[in-house]
């Protein structure tokens, strides 16, 4: 036998014919799968619900000013620290604090204590029942008869009512309550 090897010049795969000619330069041989077709363009997008972009040129804006009656404009608040300091000095005038705070400390002829005392001890048996008690009544009346005062819709009550709920404040705080707060150490 001949020890030769055989080298192939062109398979032609089994169960075909046999080509009629060998296939000329540049020619792909008829046993060959064609190539793909090219892939189909995509689609063209449908229009857009939006109108097309205006041509370019010159944009046109008209205003129109109406120039009948300004408005008054509002008059601006007066920042509540001068409110209180008008409060203080001028706008309830000294015999009007005077007479207030008197009010406030006088005793009530029936009871024989003063408005500002009974609204002390009040305070002091709230803050006996809950030491919050006493201090949310104390410091909550207070800042209502500040505000009232300081709003500028009071005279001498609210100087009478701002006075008597400040000697309530007394009341509801102890010496302790400082050290209670920093350390966690009950009485």
């Amino acid at each position: 036998m001949d020890e030769t090897p055989i080298i192939p010049t062109r398979i032609i795969p089994a169960g075909t014919d046999l080509p009629a000619r060998p296939p000329t330069p540049g020619e792909s041989p008829p046993w060959r799968t064609p190539p793909p077709p090219p892939p189909v363009p995509p689609a063209k997008p449908p229009p857009t619900p939006w109108p097309a972009a205006p041509p370019p040129g010159p944009i046109e804006v008209r205003v129109t000013v109406d120039l009948g009656t300004p408005d008054e404009p509002e008059p601006e608040e007066e920042p509540r620290w001068s409110r209180l300091w008008g409060a203080a000095t001028g706008r309830i005038g000294p015999w009007r604090a005077v007479l207030a705070l008197f009010a406030a400390v006088a005793p009530i002829p029936w009871t024989s204590f003063s408005a500002a005392v009974t609204w002390h001890y009040t305070i002091t048996e709230a803050r006996a029942l809950h030491v919050g008690f006493g201090y949310g009544l104390a410091f909550g009346t207070f800042a209502l008869a500040v505000n009232k005062l300081v709003r500028g819709r009071g005279g001498v009550i609210c100087l009478f009512f701002c006075a008597t709920t400040f000697v309530g404040l007394f009341g509801a705080m102890s010496w302790y309550d400082p050290i209670q707060i920093l350390t966690g150490v009950p009485k």
